[in-house]
């Protein structure tokens, strides 16, 4: 699905009206190769909700990096259970035990830093994206998050050709709270980013 400037420009204001599961929707009709992403963060059960209401079976890539608290393991399998996800797992190739003895996890201004995120977060997405060759990529990006994001909008056209497609982006979290509890879906606070340590960096799947 490609489109110029002015036409995500138009779409966007004329989706800034719709719900996200009547954004998705819309998505979904005009995509061949749709997938969503999870890390099963907070407020990710919300964009897994509506693109599974949308296309049921839609390839839900969960790149685990292998260091995620014991209360996200259990809140994925939960939300797993209740949506029925159709999970498709990519790890690191390299298990974290190994690497927690010949690297452990890099503070943010060691040169290793960078080697630690292209093998436990970048490497398996882009393994994934390459299986997959989505042509439509729902996210839960949301305006406010980073600097990079809020100069993004609710659709926005990656380098790579892929349509990105966040339906939450105009939510604030007490929006996302309402959301959540109104659809009767599950959330998690006790998540653990290795790659990013400040909650406002960016994670490097958005910048292409």
């Amino acid at each position: 699905m490609s489109f110029t400037e002015k036409e995500i420009e138009s779409l966007n204001k004329t989706l800034k009206d719709k719900n996200p599961l009547e954004i998705v929707q819309w998505a979904v009709l005009n995509a061949k190769t749709p997938v969503v992403t999870t890390n099963f963060r907070p407020y990710e059960a919300a964009i897994l909700y509506v693109c599974s209401k949308a296309l049921s079976d839609i390839p839900v890539i969960w790149c685990d990096s292998g260091y995620n608290t014991p209360n996200t393991y259990r809140h994925a399998e939960e939300v797993i259970k209740l949506l029925e996800l159709n999970v498709q797992l990519y790890v690191p190739r390299q298990t974290t035990a190994h690497r927690d003895v010949v690297m452990g996890i890099p503070d943010i201004e060691d040169p290793k830093h960078k080697v630690f995120t292209e093998q436990v977060k970048l490497e398996p997405f882009k393994r994934a994206m390459a299986d997959f060759k989505p042509d439509v990529w729902f996210t839960n990006l949301r305006k406010g998050q980073t600097a990079l994001r809020d100069s993004l909008d609710i659709l926005s056209m990656g380098k790579d050709g892929v349509l990105k497609v966040s339906p939450f982006y105009y939510y604030s979290d007490a929006e996302l709270d309402t959301y959540l509890k109104e659809n009767n879906l599950p959330n998690e606070f006790k998540y653990f980013d290795p790659t990013k340590v400040l909650e406002n960096r960016e994670c490097g799947l958005h910048t292409n």
